[in-house]
Order: C-alpha cells, then structure tokens, then sequence
C-alpha cells in the first residue's frame, strides 16, 4: 500500500472508531467493542516485549493484577482517585518488571517462559492469601460518586473512549520503540542474540527497558479493567489463563506488527462470545479449542500470523494489477 492510501485508511478507521459508540447504541455491542479495544492493548503491550525483542512471556497476568490491585487498593483504603491509582499502578509494575527481569532474563527460551508463569503463579498466591487485599474474597468498588473523576459511568460509551484511548496511546508508544533505535536493537536481540552481543549491544539493559514498558501499559489495562467491572479477585487478574491470552491474541495476530494484535484480539474476542453465545456454560472451554486450532492453521500457513496472511494478499493484488509482475506465491513456484 502507498502511503496516501495506507492514510486514507487510517482515517476511515479513525473515524469509524471514534464514532462507534455514537451510531451503535446497544449496550452489548459496545461491551464487545470495549473488550476488543481492551484485549488488543494488552496484546500491544506484550508485543513490545515479545515481539520486538522475543521474550516470551507467559505469565503478564502479574502485571495486570499488580495494576488493578494498586489501584483498587488506593480507592477503597486511602480513597484516592483511580486516575492516580492508574498511574500508581503502572509504576508498581515496573519495579516489579525490573527486579523480576533482573532475574528471569538470566534464562533463555522456554525456561524465561517457565519462570515468568512461575512469577505469575507466586504473584497469585502472595495476593490470595493478603487479607488487607481482601484475600481470595475480592475488592468491590465503591458504585458512587458517578462521573470522569471517580471513573465510575453509568453507560458503556465513556468506557468505550477510555479503552480506545488507552489502546492508541500503547500503539504509538509501540511504533515510536519500533522505529527508534532501541527497537532496532531490541529487534537485533531476538533475531541473533550473539550478534548482537559482540557489537557492543546491552541485552540485559535493553530486554530490561523492554519488559518495564511492557509491564506498565498491561498495568493500566488492568486499572481499566477494575474500574469498568467494579470487582477483581485473584482468578479474574491473576489467572494463567489471561497471560496466554495476552500472548495469543499477539502471536495470531502477527508477532512483532503493530497491527497484528489488534487483529487477533478481534479474534480471539468474537470466538469467546460466539462460544458463549451458542454453547453456554456447557461449552466452557469451546473457544480456546477453536482459538488453539486457528494459531495451528496460522502457524503453519503463515508465521507472521494474520497480519502476513493479510499482507500477502494485498501484494498479491498489487502484483496482478501491475502487468508483468508476478504475485508472490507465483514467484515461490518458480523458484
């Protein structure tokens, strides 16, 4: 796509976006978009760590717990706005990230990802059994006083603007790493570590810078989430589950794009409700086969996820309006 184009249709989706809320009234239908906008920022701010530099983490959930506890902590035993708790919370999880990387990173591959579902794990246990947390009990959140400052509303809309908002925010955050020169190397790391490593690049400094922007923006997805529910306990921000949630939506998307895990949390997010819809509780569970057997199909067609599938097919049509181009599969025959 030419850049005017590739324009054209950021502003054709801008627009639609920022006026979804106002032309579907339903509640249901923007609780769906909420949860995608919520979903695909938290699959942004993994792919930061990832997909950029190939850490694999499994176990984001003590990020978005961390800041959804801080939060939800702050409002109901200090009374302090949400909106300091939002940020309270992002820095909770970034020292977390720093001391918990400063240890983890010394792994590499599928043991980095043992450990960080270990943290997780512990992260999970340590609240459980916290009783000024409430324990495995959960916090409520006050219902009242209504409006932006206490960040509490009555309708979806507001909710809606906050999570689109919070999402375009992890996405420039995302393109600015992508086209600095830490992304460069970030992106040095997980193709040739050792290369890298004998230029002179930091990789602990580096896959530590990684990890606390990572863990920062998971924690304002989980501030959001605590404020839109009005209720967490362990489980519902602390669970494995959501860490491979997190990691799925990027990695069916497309590992390392900027758009990819926007993509693949619309997915990941219809499947769920299709799921819930048609199946109910007895289909518990339904969702992830499908969602399991779709990242097969993606993985094996295509490694770079959705995102690549999409790409291949737009220059695929490029290349046939062009006379005498062949498109890429063709070329792929021939050779």
């Amino acid at each position: 796509m030419t850049p005017p184009v590739k324009f054209s249709a950021f502003l054709i989706l801008f627009a639609v976006t920022v006026a979804f809320p106002l032309v579907v009234s339903l509640p249901t239908y923007q609780n769906f978009a909420i949860l995608v906008l919520m979903v695909a920022q938290l699959g942004v701010a993994w792919n930061i760590l990832g997909g950029y530099a190939g850490q694999v983490s499994l176990g984001h959930a003590a990020f978005f717990g961390i800041g959804a506890y801080t939060s939800s902590a702050l409002v109901t035993l200090a009374g302090l706005s949400p909106w300091i708790g939002l940020v309270a919370g992002a820095g909770m999880a970034c020292l977390f990230a720093l001391v918990v990387g400063a240890i983890c990173f010394r792994l590499k591959g599928h043991y980095f990802a043992m450990a960080t579902i270990a943290v997780a794990e512990i992260v999970q246990v340590v609240i459980s059994n916290c009783d000024p947390l409430s324990g495995a009990v959960g916090i409520y959140l006050p219902l009242t006083p209504r409006g932006a400052a206490a960040f509490v509303f009555s309708g979806k809309a507001p909710y809606y603007y906050i999570a689109l908002t919070l999402l375009a925010a992890s996405l420039l955050v995302n393109h600015l790493i992508a086209r600095s020169r830490v992304g460069y190397y970030l992106r040095a790391i997980k193709d040739e570590p050792d290369a890298a490593r004998s230029l002179g690049i930091n990789l602990p400094r580096l896959k530590l810078i990684a990890l606390a922007v990572s863990s920062a923006l998971t924690a304002m997805g989980g501030t959001l989430y605590a404020q839109k529910e009005l209720f967490i306990d362990p489980p519902s921000v602390l669970g494995t589950q959501l860490s491979l949630k997190i990691a799925l939506v990027a990695i069916l998307g497309g590992v390392g794009t900027l758009w990819g895990p926007v993509i693949g949390a619309a997915v990941l997010v219809a499947i769920e409700e299709c799921s819930r819809i048609f199946f109910g509780s007895s289909g518990l569970g339904t969702d992830m086969i499908v969602y399991g057997t779709l990242i097969i199909v993606v993985a094996v067609k295509s490694p770079s996820g959705i995102a690549g599938l999409l790409r291949a097919g737009v220059q695929a049509l490029q290349a046939r309006r062009r006379p005498g181009v062949a498109a890429p599969q063709e070329v792929e025959e021939r050779a």
